[in-house]
């Protein structure tokens, strides 16, 4: 199985609006389209994302996206890009939808943030079984393997594994897991002993 990259996940269904067109124009296709932002092109050239707070600071109707500062201009992915990437700026920029460029650097479309989510497809497992562990740690203490293997100990599988930075400490994780099991005192207690 190939990976899936930014230009498969492309949505046909939003267009981007060009540095011509008005704040007004805008504010119509951000409602239409039930997004909080639009990219912007110049031709065929990302400039930017124009949202809805950038819509309130201007009350002239008629001003053109062109005279606007527009925000989120490095913001982007390229085409061939995995699908990761696409979450990770979106949720880093805290955006719903992550601009495509082509190799050319041109404009190519855009990849909305539960287009990216639903490419994981369904959660494995029977929905509603299972259970979910969160555990911090220091980056340095982080093994899959052997955690993976104090969770197996104890007749449990790791369905799935999330790892981010702590916001408050750039040397801790936050692990999160989930497992095939709701019994999850033998498996902290184990991970515990163990230092996690």
């Amino acid at each position: 199985m190939s990976a899936l990259l930014a230009e498969d996940l492309l949505n046909q269904m939003i267009p981007p609006l060009k540095n011509t067109d008005t704040t007004a124009k805008a504010a119509r296709w951000l409602e239409e389209f039930h997004v909080g932002q639009l990219p912007v092109v110049a031709g065929s050239h990302y400039q930017g994302l124009i949202t809805e707070n950038d819509l309130a600071d201007y009350e002239n109707p008629d001003t053109q996206l062109g005279e606007l500062p527009l925000r989120y201009a490095d913001t982007h992915v390229q085409h061939d890009q995995h699908f990761f990437r696409v979450m990770e700026l979106a949720i880093q920029n805290r955006i719903q939808l992550v601009p495509v460029l082509d190799e050319q650097q041109e404009y190519a479309g855009v990849v909305t943030l539960s287009d990216a989510l639903a490419a994981f497809g369904p959660v494995p497992g029977p929905a509603g079984q299972g259970s979910i562990l969160v555990l911090t740690m220091e980056e340095r203490d982080y093994s899959l393997s052997q955690i993976s293997r104090y969770v197996e100990e104890n007749n449990a599988k790791i369905l799935s594994a999330h790892v981010v930075t702590d916001e408050h400490d750039p040397y801790r994780i936050r692990l999160t897991l989930r497992l095939n099991t709701d019994n999850l005192a033998r498996i902290t207690a184990t991970l515990e002993r163990f230092g996690y």
